[in-house]
């Protein structure tokens, strides 16, 4: 996230220039973010190139292979710490804002992103020009819990940090509450917190996928925000490296200590399977929708871990993560693009034709059940993309990093 920069100013006889400097950045927080957004693209990849039938499900411990369980739960890390650093963010932002600039910042900036995931996204996700489905994604997660965000940082930051903490931790006691399962209140439970990818008709054959329930996910970037004090300019380096070595480390036991006993944090427990490797399979398969407490453990507490690691690493890797990790936005959007381009590409090439031109049962287009390659080449496309991505990145990336408009803020 920048810094409130200073502005160079030059004076010639009585005209006055103004020449914008280099923002700085934190690199630690764009490596980590670009790390995982190149990661999230293999799940994607994944999900437009590998054919849909039930031996390909990645989480289904009966049918998985270790490679195809690992291509998903390396995903996992991915939603969590984006949204989690989206709060540090937050919180730097405000190092140059007053508090009303930046509550009005957050709110407008999380309408804005609601509004692509609705209209911009969601056609690029399904193809559909009339958006039967409007799938609530991480990018609504993200702008709703930055609306959220927007009214919660007039509260003190203590009031923040236990709301974000009983949002995270407290959520899964409604996995054992009979809670209403249709009708507006149904509606209602699931976009708020148990939303697990249910279609709920809006008329006709207009529906709302609530894929990522809301309330869990702004207590993970109201955790983000207040951990975000650590990363101002006045707190001690190594003490923040500390706490987030501490922090790490604490939620990973607290996976194992959860998890292995099948105590609490997760709607669906684990057990034994009839070899080791599989059984360890079954222990990591954590919820995501919503995103269990043990999902936010296992994911947030090795991600802690990296940012701790990460503060003043630099090398040509880590030059290249924090090229993805300057322009996630740019990259998120082009990248859905990219995708479908190849997976229509991909379509006709695999002999399909006019009559499998819309599936549906999924409301995609251009995505029939059986088409697909293995995993192997699922990996190559997904090279392909972030290749074909770098350049753009790399380019916006310097624009914004020498530039100041206003609307940079938002993209």
């Amino acid at each position: 996230m920048t810094f409130a920069e200073t502005t160079l100013v030059t004076s010639s006889k009585s005209q006055t220039f103004t020449r914008p400097v280099l923002k700085h950045r934190i690199e630690s927080i764009d490596i980590l973010r670009g790390l995982i957004m190149l990661i999230m693209a293999i799940d994607h990849v994944r999900d437009y190139f590998h054919p849909i039938i039930p031996a390909n499900d990645p989480t289904n411990i009966a049918t998985t292979t270790p490679f195809l369980f690992f291509t998903r739960f390396i995903t996992h890390y991915c939603a969590p710490l984006f949204v989690f650093l989206s709060g540090i963010s937050a919180q730097l932002a405000g190092g140059r804002r007053t508090k009303k600039q930046l509550s009005a910042f957050l709110i407008k900036r999380g309408v804005w992103l609601i509004i692509v995931e609705l209209v911009l996204i969601s056609f690029a996700f399904s193809l559909d020009p009339l958006h039967r489905v409007l799938p609530l994604q991480v990018i609504w997660a993200i702008g709703a819990s930055m609306i959220i965000l927007g009214v919660w940082i007039w509260l003190p930051t203590d009031l923040i940090a236990a709301t974000g903490i009983v949002l995270v931790f407290g959520h899964d006691i409604l996995d054992y509450l009979a809670l209403p399962k249709t009708g507006a209140a149904g509606f209602l439970w699931k976009l708020f917190f148990t939303g697990h990818r249910e279609f709920f008709q809006i008329a006709g054959p207009f529906f709302v996928k609530t894929n990522y329930a809301l309330l869990p996910w702004a207590g993970v970037m109201m955790l983000g925000y207040v951990f975000g004090l650590t990363y101002r300019s006045s707190f001690d380096p190594a003490r923040r490296k500390r706490i987030l070595q501490t922090a790490g480390v604490f939620l990973i036991m607290l996976f194992f200590i959860l998890r292995v006993f099948n105590i609490y944090g997760d709607p669906s427990p684990w057990s034994a399977q009839r070899t080791t490797v599989l059984s360890i399979l079954s222990i990591l398969n954590v919820s995501k929708y919503p995103p269990s407490l043990l999902y936010l453990c296992i994911t947030l507490g090795p991600g802690m871990l990296l940012l701790a690691s990460m503060e003043n690493v630099k090398n040509k890797l880590t030059d290249i993560f924090i090229i993805y990790g300057n322009v996630p936005f740019l990259y998120y959007i082009l990248h859905w693009f990219i995708l479908r381009t190849l997976s229509i590409a991909e379509f006709y090439l695999q002999g399909y034709g006019e009559k499998d031109i819309y599936n549906a049962k999924l409301m995609f287009f251009f995505r029939p059940d059986g088409m697909g390659v293995g995993l192997g080449w699922v990996y190559i496309v997904w090279f392909v993309v972030i290749a074909i991505l770098y350049f753009p990145c790399r380019a916006f990336a310097t624009y914004k990093r020498t530039h100041s408009q206003w609307w940079l803020s938002y993209l």
